[in-house]
């Protein structure tokens, strides 16, 4: 679950994403909240909820993505039902960008520039990334975006594929991740060996990596 809060573009509204997009889509509007579905099967892609600051007062004080405690999404559920809708929203404790391990690194069949990574993250959990990073190579810790991510420009990860081969989630470049005075150019943002492989990245101690 994604949550987002843009009052000078939109308002007073909070944008919950709950899946990626599909080709067809419906919009119920009951009350204060208006569901965005999937039309194939009425499964809920998303929530915009009006008024939102009636409900969480302190998100007057946030631009950007919102991160929902348990007692938020209590709050945005009760919103819900109160407005005839059944769906219950659940909180994710799941870090999205953590310190990831690229286990190996294998050519793209149909690219000249991507090449096919397997990085352990957290939990000991293997993903298969593909970027298009010049520097990306075997045996170093990076960042890694993993599905679910918000990344700071808006851009939401999904699983996909590049050119015909899945990829779930990103392997991020200090550029991506708006790190103080990092190179604004392609690249991986390689880790130092303090960082700890599948732990939450430390957003506060990277701003002094290009210092």
């Amino acid at each position: 679950m994604i949550a987002s809060y843009n009052p000078s573009q939109l308002g007073d509204v909070l944008i919950v994403v709950l899946r990626p997009d599909a080709a067809e889509q419906t919009t119920e509007v009951k009350g204060n909240v208006a569901k965005i579905a999937d039309a194939s099967n009425g499964q809920a892609l998303g929530f915009n909820i009006f008024n939102v600051s009636e409900v969480l007062p302190d998100i007057k004080d946030h631009n950007g993505q919102v991160y929902l405690d348990a007692a938020d999404v209590d709050k945005l559920n009760q919103v819900l039902q109160e407005n005839g809708f059944s769906d219950q929203l659940t909180v994710d404790h799941d870090p999205k960008f953590v310190v990831g391990y690229v286990k190996s690194v294998e050519a793209h069949p149909k690219s000249d520039h991507l090449k096919i990574t397997e990085t352990e993250v957290d939990g000991g959990q293997t993903l298969q990334i593909v970027s298009g990073s010049p520097n990306m190579q075997a045996d170093i810790k990076v960042v890694v975006a993993k599905v679910g991510t918000m990344m700071p420009s808006g851009l939401i990860i999904w699983p996909g594929e590049l050119k015909g081969v899945e990829s779930d989630g990103m392997i991020c470049s200090g550029r991506e991740l708006k790190i103080p005075n990092a190179p604004q150019k392609p690249g991986a943002l390689i880790l130092p060996d303090d960082y700890q492989v599948g732990t939450k990245f430390d957003f506060a101690k990277a701003q002094g990596l290009f210092s």
